[in-house]
């Protein structure tokens, strides 16, 4: 008996009301005829049977609620064996080598249909993170024909919130991959099939056997009968199965389902074993000579030629949440000088001392230290508003973001607790994260829960910019390049100094003008005087 999991039947909905059922328990069906008709918000959906077979059991009542990737109703799959008859088959047959006739020894039940048989296994791609419905395949780790173990990376996957790794749940043989780099995955959806394999039959003797045990060893030739037959049966005789989804796609691309060899479970036909014959009739058909070629080389590279290339992962975050930044946040700006010179010197008699403990000291960790400081005079700055700007939140921890030029991206991981962080935790805290961001190995909880950003642009050569706010944050600033520049002194005398040109964008529901001047000034008087950050550490 086998569950019918109710598929997904349209983007973001999550459950369905079932209005009727079309089959009752016992009726006999068969495969792509309607079963259930439920209505989702936006439509009516017929559900059809994956198989043919006899309806055993129905999980719901008309009007009730059902769940996407749940169980709907279960079935006897026409073809499969009944649990009594699976008990009955368990007996392995062997042969008397003396007699040379068979016999049957009762042995445990199995799965496996043949000696060290393999079970063919399509691995769905699960949840990778709330809320996420897909994700771009970024690189395979593996290909097909390769043996991989238990909790062995396959692939890695990138969400609009980080780069994940999905692990392989069994040991075997990778058969088939579903997509190829670059491409976009659906959670729920196929990502791989595998060969998991079997254990050996339990009336096998695994040493080869003795002359006391030969009536517990199966003949050579009755093994190869059964492969033989086995195989015969797969490549020639297998049944079509295939979803109402996959049978489509075969019609619009005029693929014959008989000729297709399915990976997936039972041999089921894919998408993906689709796109496979498309790919085999397109190599095995005619040629297209050197001058074909050449047009199309021409047209694609001729005057007015466009390149479209899709925006996912990472990139498509980033422009969703500037959108939603820009169009829902008031921004304003206010721009200081800042003067390094005391700052530089004080990193100057750090930076030997905390390379000897491995950590290589920039100005960042004393920036972020500083803007923590500064932030318990002016908890407003460590604050976010609700949507409709009924309700202000004030955070008591200062997690402090920096914006890193990574491997996928513009991304923005956050050092958490600032407040209660030592110059020398910051600032390997922040190595640690330029490192993973440089490598597309953040963590959604380090991108996640920042209350206030830095961005640094001086690093790239830059000197002054309107940063845009970190939604749902409600301040940022931007660092620009520290250049030597001639001011005057006290004595309207002109010196060089190292200075260094601050930007703040602050969200003015809930900041004005006069706020962000006055921490702005406290900031920067702890960055050009340094020492006085001392009396107020803890």
């Amino acid at each position: 008996m086998k569950d019918f999991i109710l598929p997904d039947i349209g983007e973001g909905i999550v459950e369905c009301e079932l209005l009727e059922w079309l089959v009752s328990e016992g009726d006999t069906i068969v495969e792509d005829q309607p079963v259930a008709e439920v209505m989702t918000d936006k439509a009516t959906v017929q559900i059809p049977a994956m198989y043919s077979g006899q309806v055993k059991k129905l999980y719901y009542k008309a009007g009730e609620v059902a769940k996407v990737h749940q169980p709907l109703f279960a079935m006897e799959i026409e073809g499969e064996p009944s649990a009594a008859e699976k008990s009955e088959n368990s007996a392995q047959i062997n042969v008397d080598t003396e007699t040379g006739n068979k016999k049957a020894v009762a042995s445990e039940p199995s799965n496996n249909q043949s000696v060290g048989a393999t079970v063919l296994e399509t691995f769905i791609l699960p949840d990778i993170g709330e809320g996420i419905v897909e994700c771009e395949l970024v690189k395979w780790l593996v290909n097909e024909g390769d043996t991989i173990e238990e909790d062995q990376p396959v692939v890695e996957v990138m969400t609009d919130k980080a780069l994940v790794e999905i692990p392989a749940k069994h040991s075997g043989t990778i058969v088939s991959l579903c997509y190829q780099q670059g491409d976009i995955a659906k959670v729920h959806s196929a990502l791989f099939t595998m060969h998991i394999a079997g254990e050996d039959n339990a009336g096998v003797d695994k040493d080869g056997g003795g002359a006391g045990n030969t009536d517990s060893n199966v003949s050579q030739n009755d093994v190869g009968k059964v492969n033989e037959k086995s195989n015969d049966f797969t490549a020639n005789k297998h049944k079509v199965l295939a979803s109402p989804a996959v049978r489509r796609v075969a019609r619009e691309k005029d693929i014959d389902l008989s000729k297709v060899q399915g990976s997936g479970e039972k041999g089921r036909i894919l998408k993906c074993d689709l796109a496979s014959e498309t790919s085999s009739s397109h190599t095995t058909g005619e040629i297209a000579t050197d001058a074909s070629v050449n047009q199309k080389v021409a047209r694609a590279t001729g005057q007015g030629a466009t390149t479209v290339e899709r925006i996912s992962g990472m990139k498509a975050a980033m422009a969703k949440q500037m959108v939603h930044s820009v169009s829902t946040i008031p921004h304003f700006t206010v721009s200081e000088e800042i003067q390094m010179d005391a700052l530089m010197a004080l990193r100057a008699q750090l930076k030997e001392d905390f390379a000897e403990q491995g950590v290589k000291l920039s100005f960042m960790p004393f920036f972020i230290k500083a803007l923590s400081m500064a932030l318990k005079a002016f908890p407003t700055i460590n604050s976010q508003v609700n949507d409709d700007c009924t309700e202000l939140t004030y955070f008591h921890d200062h997690n402090i973001g920096m914006a890193v030029d990574g491997k996928l991206g513009l991304m923005v991981p956050n050092i958490k607790g600032v407040q209660d962080m030592s110059i020398f935790e910051i600032a390997t805290r922040a190595s640690e994260l330029i490192e993973q961001a440089r490598q597309g190995r953040l963590k959604a909880t380090d991108l996640t829960g920042g209350t206030v950003s830095i961005s640094n642009i001086g690093v790239l050569g830059g000197t002054v910019a309107t940063p845009v706010i970190n939604h749902p944050e409600a301040a940022i600033v931007a660092l620009g390049k520290i250049q030597r520049l001639p001011r005057y002194d006290d004595k309207d005398q002109v010196v060089p100094v190292n200075i260094m040109h601050v930007s703040w964008s602050g969200d003015h529901r809930i900041i004005d003008g006069a706020t962000m001047v006055r921490f702005n000034n406290l900031w920067k008087s702890y960055l050009e005087q340094p020492m006085t950050m001392l009396s107020n550490l803890r």
